[in-house]
């Protein structure tokens, strides 16, 4: 069958797409008007547009940056101190383009972009991101609670959380690390049957979709017979489960008489818990903390939207180790920066 060539593909479109200007390299990292810090350590600081300094990074840093984070003007329609936000859709859309583009050549194949975002362009910027990144390379939308009160003077609704847009240069084997487990967390694991092996917690053992080799009678000590949910399946075969009955890993509820769960003990999970996509403000801070951070070093003239210290801690640790490459393309308040060296990493800061 011959292939349609007039097919439209689904694609953000606006005034000025296509119309970037053609960027060469210059040996901007080099000039000491614009490069600032210590030449020896491996961090830097460069100051001036912040789409040259990106073109003149990669002659020597493309493909080594494990974890970018950006938090660039919001287009809110409102006028900040530090930099003009209310640049017109299109042309924000326009200035974001180019930009993304060199940030994925800097990642590194095993790297992550992190993007702060209110609702004014987040829906906008996921469609360019898909665009620039590849679909299949999202990962995921977390949702910030930047705020704990509401704003009585808003008519509507009082908006009370920011998003950050995570994608992977490359999705194929992609993974990020575990955030430490909490004394809350542990604290769910009990010992009702006082199995020596010591603190468990019963967990879901029904899966879907269904496996047909996988959907068979279970009877209970009670002698209640039960089968998986319709729709679902076991999570083991029947000769896993006899063996894990046998070692006493199915728990069937205090009076024997439950659907059948499975045992995970405290003792055999993995150090550190799956991080989820909603981040409140008492795990990472919200915007006051921020301006009360930033005031300790600069109370003259704080930044109006500057990000709480654990919340970049909270990217730079799932999506790094120590010694990696950290990139922020748009300075703000150096707190990534300052965030980095703290942790042990790398930096390379656009202001």
């Amino acid at each position: 069958m011959a292939q349609n060539k007039n097919l439209q593909k689904l694609e953000l479109t606006w005034i000025g797409k296509g119309d970037e200007p053609k960027l060469e390299p210059r040996i901007l990292i080099e000039n000491p008007e614009y490069s600032y810090g210590d030449p020896n350590t491996e961090n830097m600081l460069i100051h001036g547009d912040n789409l040259l300094a990106l073109k003149a990074l990669e002659q020597d840093y493309a493909g080594k940056v494990k974890c970018i984070y950006i938090d660039p003007p919001y287009n809110t329609g409102n006028a900040f101190e530090h930099y003009d936000d209310g640049i017109e859709h299109s042309l924000w859309l326009s200035l974001m383009k180019p930009r993304l583009e060199i940030l994925r050549t800097l990642l590194a194949d095993d790297g992550s972009i992190w993007i702060s975002i209110d609702a004014d362009e987040s829906h906008y910027l996921k469609v360019l991101c898909d665009m620039v990144f590849g679909r299949r390379n999202f990962v995921d939308e977390v949702i910030w609670q930047r705020a704990y009160a509401p704003i009585n003077l808003k008519k509507t609704l009082s908006r009370s959380h920011d998003v950050i847009l995570v994608y992977s240069k490359n999705s194929e084997g992609f993974q990020l690390n575990k955030l430490p487990r909490t004394a809350e967390a542990n604290a769910a694991y009990k010992n009702p049957d006082n199995d020596p092996r010591g603190v468990w917690q019963s967990d879901n053992f029904s899966v879907g979709p269904v496996v047909e080799s996988k959907v068979y009678e279970i009877t209970t000590p009670f002698g209640r017979k039960v089968l998986p949910p319709k729709g679902r399946c076991w999570l083991l075969t029947k000769e896993r489960y006899e063996e894990f009955l046998a070692d006493n890993r199915i728990w069937f509820g205090a009076k024997g008489d439950g659907v059948p769960r499975i045992k995970r003990f405290l003792s055999e999970v993995k150090d550190g818990m799956t991080p989820m996509t909603l981040w409140t403000y008492q795990e990472v801070g919200h915007n006051q903390d921020a301006k009360k951070e930033a005031k300790v070093f600069n109370s003259d003239s704080v930044f109006a939207t500057p990000k709480p210290e654990k919340l970049i801690e909270r990217v730079i640790h799932l999506a790094t180790n120590p010694g990696d490459l950290v990139l922020d393309s748009f300075l703000g308040s150096g707190t990534t920066a300052a965030v980095a060296h703290k942790m042990g990493r790398k930096s390379l800061v656009l202001s």
